[in-house]
């Protein structure tokens, strides 16, 4: 049986230029030199802590995994996130879909964050030009070119543009799909790509898409730097899927790869340190999922991942001690902080900071460029 399905041709696609946004990346990004505040003192504790790991693991070769919610972005890090990066501090970076939007959206226009309230209202909301066309061609492009899905809009950014395909380029690699066992996928990309050039009628060749502040983009940077920056998309979560041109496919196949490398950075934090800054859903549900698979292989081989640090940052309070009470009574508001209690079960060591994501990862950064990494 098939349910009717809406059908986006129908919308009015508004302009991006048009929309009125709260966040101005000029005026609101956070030097990496500012000051951190209103850290508590436990808050500076648990700083204290993992920057004495992320030196140790940094320096024995291991992993820093920093995976954070979309707030890290529209709250201006990217100054922070990047200077992480560029000092070698980070070794991978993993975000939701919004993360990328934003990201996206500085880089671009300059600004993001627009009223939901109202544009829900004026059915205007999510139904934007730029943002729907630029991101899902992006990752369209990315499934036919083997990237993920955090990857292939830094890519875009990093360039400025697209590559679009000849078509008889596609048509090849769908005809090789046919013959060659292992080639369907590449085969089912060319499809997709093929798809969408008749449907908009793409003109083969460098399609110039200007990102006038792409200083900004930490997607941007991380594909220069060579770093894996994987976004971890829910579908329907992020506006994208309200633009025509929206294709589950590539969402899957570039989100996909986001996963699987993402797992691999996991395989080897055994004595490496996980950062999970302000994502409540996507981190501690990914996680789980990728260092079970990864204990798996360890196990095989006769080990364990154990010697892991695990800081998570958000801005609820908790005054249980995870350290020394382990999880929580289902009877405790506690037991409901779904970050602090899948990270609690994961084993290695945990501790939880309440803080705003800004002076956290400032006084990180602060206290770590006192250090080098080898």
């Amino acid at each position: 049986m098939s349910y009717p399905q809406f059908d986006r041709r129908q919308l009015k696609v508004q302009p991006l230029r048009s929309r009125r946004n709260k966040l101005c990346i000029e005026r609101d990004h956070v030097k990496p030199d500012a000051a951190p505040e209103g850290l508590s003192p436990e808050a500076c504790a648990v700083v204290e802590e993992t920057a004495q790991r992320v030196v140790q693991s940094r320096r024995a070769g291991r992993p820093v995994i920093l995976a954070f919610g979309a707030h890290t972005i529209k709250n201006g890090l990217a100054p922070v996130l990047i200077r992480l990066m560029e000092k070698g501090w980070v070794t991978h970076l993993a975000t939701n879909g919004a993360g990328i939007i934003h990201d996206w959206e500085f880089s671009y226009l300059g600004e993001s964050g627009e009223d939901v309230r109202a544009n829900v209202h004026e059915g205007t909301f999510g139904i934007w030009e730029e943002t729907g066309r630029y991101l899902n061609l992006a990752l369209i492009a990315g499934a036919w070119g083997g990237m993920g899905y955090g990857e292939s809009v830094g890519c875009m950014i990093e360039r400025e543009g697209l590559a679009v395909p000849a078509l008889r380029e596609l048509e090849a690699a769908v005809q090789e799909g046919l013959r060659k066992p292992g080639a369907e996928d590449r085969a089912a990309a060319a499809m997709d790509w093929l798809g969408m050039i008749r449907a908009l009628d793409l003109k083969p060749g460098m399609m110039a898409i200007p990102h006038p502040w792409k200083r900004f983009s930490v997607q941007a940077a991380a594909y220069r730097l060579r770093i894996p920056f994987t976004g971890h998309p829910m579908i329907g979560h992020d506006i994208i899927y309200n633009h025509p041109v929206n294709h589950g496919a590539a969402i899957g196949r570039t989100a996909l790869r986001d996963f699987l490398a993402y797992a691999r950075s996991v395989q080897e934090l055994d004595g490496g340190v996980y950062l999970s800054v302000g994502s409540a859903v996507m981190s501690p549900m990914i996680f789980e999922k990728a260092l079970s698979m990864a204990q798996n292989l360890h196990l095989q081989a006769g080990r364990r991942i154990e010697n892991h640090f695990i800081a998570v940052v958000d801005l609820a309070e908790s005054s249980w001690d995870w350290t020394a009470k382990g999880e929580p009574p289902m009877d405790n508001p506690a037991y409901y902080l779904r970050y602090c209690k899948t990270f609690s079960r994961m084993g290695g060591t945990m501790r939880y900071a309440s803080a705003d994501n800004r002076d956290f990862l400032l006084a990180l950064l602060q206290k770590l460029q006192r250090q080098t990494p080898s």
